[in-house]
């Protein structure tokens, strides 16, 4: 009887890890890339940059891109300003300058807060199609005017296949 017990307890420990498991790929299912860069001290200095290879294996789909900021609840400004390279599989690079609102008009933090850190994903483009297949850089650099950049702990990047519109 008590081995019987013992093989019950065991199934059902494997059924909810089962279970668990299917749950968290689907909530993950699409994602193709995903990291975050974490600061030493919190501080982002301007010539630490946040550096993400991307490998595209497959061009034909759309993806969305996502921006991932992690900071404290005593950071000073409302805002992030970036600076993007992107380098593409055959060399060429872009630079573009990006703002990201971090807080609205009422000062209130637009991200999840847990204690005194909040996460904040902010799309950066949605349905888009890479050009090329292969290896892509995208390298952010903080582009405010204090440095280094205090509060900000992690800053992420993330692709997902998108959803297709039926």
């Amino acid at each position: 009887m008590m081995h019987q017990k013992k093989i019950h307890k065991q199934l059902n420990f494997f059924i909810v890890f089962a279970f668990c498991a299917i749950l968290f790929s689907a909530c993950n299912s699409g994602v193709v890339y995903n990291k975050y860069n974490t600061f030493e001290k919190s501080e982002w200095y301007g010539k630490n940059k946040a550096v993400f290879e991307v490998e595209i294996a497959d061009n034909q789909p759309l993806y969305d891109v996502n921006l991932m900021v992690r900071h404290a609840e005593a950071y000073p400004y409302s805002n992030l300003f970036l600076f993007l390279t992107t380098k593409y599989p055959d060399g060429k690079s872009t630079v573009d300058t990006l703002e990201c609102r971090l807080s609205n008009s009422k000062g209130e933090w637009l991200g999840n807060g847990a204690g005194d850190i909040f996460d904040l994903t902010i799309g950066l483009t949605k349905s888009v199609k890479f050009p090329l297949v292969g290896k892509y850089t995208f390298s952010f650099e903080q582009a405010m005017r204090t440095d280094p950049l205090p509060l900000i702990t992690d800053f992420g990047m993330e692709i997902k296949k998108a959803k297709s519109v039926d």
